[in-house]
């Protein structure tokens, strides 16, 4: 076999209807052998052959290619596994929610394919948000009728209304999801543009402002969340995922189960901060989730904001103060104290140190070094 030779499949809407494009370097054997296909077509538009997307088909190019060229199925068959974590996933604000009269909702098949492939919460509501922001863009229109041409429209009214690259691209992944995850036509549009992806710096406070916010909390519970956000460098959601079990006295660890990737790993507990746990169980007596609203229920993401920004508007720091934040502060003070750097990738629970490396862009040890030209 020549493995010099090969052919990529794509899938094409062609009217309304689904086709297999096929792409491939010029070749007289590959030529000859997209010949002799069940009246193959040529397309202008996306420059390659293509034919009905049909069992029949797919199964006939697979018999002529085999031993002749390699077949590239990777824009073809989206392969990528559901998550497989345990986290309940409650969508129940979608189906119960009050609409006005007029909207359309997203499609039940494109909710039900979020919840089976185990998406979070937090996605769920922003995939549904900005799929039905598009279907509503075009109210009188069948979804399926909708092609690329239409989908650029719309994302020509976002950049009108002065969106950001980032706002822009959960449009596109909310969208690419229905076609290709729901309807089954994984990287239809592949050839679709996306905005290059904004790089902002982490916005970062010092100790003493960190010390500030942790002693105008309200209460020890307040305080305990202010504490492990920043001491354990956690994600929001993953504070209000932990529950008593996940804290290791012992080993002075807590764990993060599912965290984001949907990985387990383990992150660094302050012997201050378990001080101040052992006082607040005393007094709250959490029974499952180590912060709960109502017993046995969790506390909101909300609730946590809150806590965050009237402590930090006690303290009177002039800043918008997030809880990411804090877990930002945690890496760069890190950082600063000389921990290595895939030390705390491991704490942070980044899938590569090329993520964590943009701390080193605000940590002051990076500047400290450098003499200035004016002195």
């Amino acid at each position: 076999m020549d493995y010099f030779r090969n052919i990529s499949l794509y899938h094409l809407m062609i009217g309304k209807q689904k086709m297999i494009g096929i792409k491939f370097q010029p070749d007289k054997v590959i030529h000859g052998l997209i010949k002799s296909l069940d009246n193959p077509k040529w397309s202008d538009h996306f420059k390659m052959v293509y034919l009905p997307n049909t069992k029949a088909n797919r199964s006939q190019i697979f018999i002529t290619f085999k031993g002749v060229a390699w077949i590239n199925y990777n824009r073809f068959y989206n392969n990528r596994p559901s998550t497989t974590g345990a986290a309940q996933i409650d969508s129940s604000w979608f189906r119960n929610r009050d609409i006005p009269g007029g909207y359309r909702r997203c499609p039940e098949n494109y909710l039900l394919k979020l919840e089976l492939k185990r998406y979070s919460v937090s996605t769920i509501k922003t995939y549904v948000t900005f799929f039905e922001k598009f279907i509503n863009h075009y109210s009188q229109r069948d979804i399926d009728s909708l092609d690329e041409c239409e989908i650029r429209l719309f994302l020509q009214s976002l950049i009108q209304e002065n969106k950001s690259n980032s706002y822009i691209n959960q449009a596109i992944n909310a969208i690419k999801f229905n076609y290709e995850v729901v309807c089954g036509m994984p990287n239809r549009f592949y050839d679709m543009e996306r905005p290059r992806r904004e790089h902002r710096l982490p916005q970062v406070i010092s100790r003493e402002e960190i010390f500030a916010i942790i002693e105008n909390t309200n209460n020890i519970k307040h305080r305990c969340i202010v504490e492990l956000l920043y001491s354990s460098g956690l994600r929001r959601s993953e504070l209000l995922n932990l529950k008593l079990q996940d804290i290791d006295s012992k080993r002075m660890l807590i764990k993060i189960k599912a965290g984001k990737g949907n990985k387990d790993r383990f992150t660094i507990l302050s012997e201050k901060c378990l001080a101040h746990l052992r006082q607040y169980y005393r007094k709250w007596k959490p029974e499952i989730y180590l912060f709960e609203g109502q017993p046995g229920k969790q506390y909101s993401g909300a609730s946590v904001l809150k806590v965050v920004k009237n402590a930090s508007s006690k303290a009177k720091l002039n800043k918008n103060i997030s809880p990411h934040i804090l877990r930002h502060s945690f890496a760069t003070h890190l950082l600063e104290s000389g921990v290595d750097l895939r030390k705390i990738q491991v704490l942070l629970g980044h899938g590569s140190t090329k993520t964590t490396e943009i701390y080193t862009h605000v940590a002051t040890n990076t500047f400290k070094s450098i003499k200035n030209p004016l002195d």
